[in-house]
């Protein structure tokens, strides 16, 4: 990134504080950020944590991160969602740093604290957006509720015991009708999560693409799809079914009334995500699920 801001410089720093071991890596960072000259901020509990002097706490509501060029989470996925409603909110780029298991919305790993202070206050990050999706519910012609995901939004069944009726289309055309557990929608970021556990493909992130894929679905007809970035999708919920729930990205939840539609569809506004280097997606996802390469001699001769 080349571009210039008037006045101090602001980052603002999201941590899971509430491990000892993240606590006092994100410590370490803020204070190198701090040592380079940036205002770095935190929000009020956490900044109480982190106990460093010249740190500006500052409210979690959603204009956190306003005046900031870049918002760095220390934390697992969750954590990065969480940093993400910020980052997303103030159109900054967004950069984790991997403090989880796997962290496949991490950009770089714990080890690389130093470097990444560095580059930060260089500015030498480059930005990458990702596709996010628009969820709007519709109960007879009236909108109930609206909200966004970077990795998913899902459409589940309410009580543990009962499925959940859907009729699922795109673009206006009847799809399929199941009795399942529920639908998600994903975007190719959110391949990885929730929708690969429920048995759907792993998307590349440069794909423009929205994944639909059936929760236990009792049907013949049941896999999951990819279908184009500029599709709706629409998962109506049957009468007589159940009450069912929406989440999205596994953060935010609402209840769904018999007869709702929720339609899903590309945001206009992506995430914008920081990177530090240019790892390849796939040696990525070969260190994340610690895939077996072995016998791999190379690059093809041209």
């Amino acid at each position: 990134m080349t571009a210039t801001t008037d006045g101090p410089r602001r980052v603002l720093l999201v941590a899971h504080t509430g491990r000892d071991f993240a606590t006092e890596r994100a410590r370490a960072l803020a204070s190198r950020l701090l040592d380079s000259g940036l205002v770095v901020r935190a929000l009020d509990d956490e900044a109480d944590d982190l106990a460093l002097p010249g740190l500006q706490a500052v409210s979690a509501g959603p204009s956190a991160a306003d005046g900031c060029e870049l918002v760095v989470v220390l934390g697992g996925d969750g954590t990065i969602l969480r940093g993400a409603e910020l980052a997303r909110h103030a159109d900054v780029p967004l950069l984790g740093v991997n403090l989880g298991r796997v962290g496949f919305l991490a950009e770089v790993e714990q080890h690389d604290l130093a470097d990444v202070a560095d580059q930060v206050a260089r500015r030498t990050w480059t930005v990458e957006e990702r596709l996010a999706i628009e969820v709007v519910v519709d109960l007879d012609g009236e909108v109930q509720h609206r909200d966004w995901a970077l990795n998913e939004i899902s459409v589940e069944k309410a009580a543990r015991e009962r499925m959940i009726e859907v009729l699922v289309s795109v673009d206006d055309r009847p799809l399929s009708r199941w009795g399942c557990d529920g639908v998600v929608v994903a975007t190719p970021t959110g391949s990885t999560a929730y929708a690969f556990s429920a048995g759907g493909p792993v998307v590349w992130p440069e794909v423009e693409a929205m994944l639909v894929v059936p929760l236990s679905a009792h049907a013949l007809f049941s896999r999951a799809m990819v279908v184009s970035p500029s599709s709706e999708v629409s998962i109506a919920l049957q009468p007589d079914t159940h009450h069912g729930v929406l989440w999205a990205d596994g953060r935010r939840t609402v209840e769904l009334a018999e007869g709702a539609r929720i339609l899903v569809q590309r945001h206009q506004q992506p995430v914008r995500l920081a990177r530090l280097g240019r790892t390849p997606f796939t040696e990525r996802l070969v260190a994340k699920f610690a895939l077996p390469v072995e016998g791999w001699r190379g690059a093809t001769p041209s």
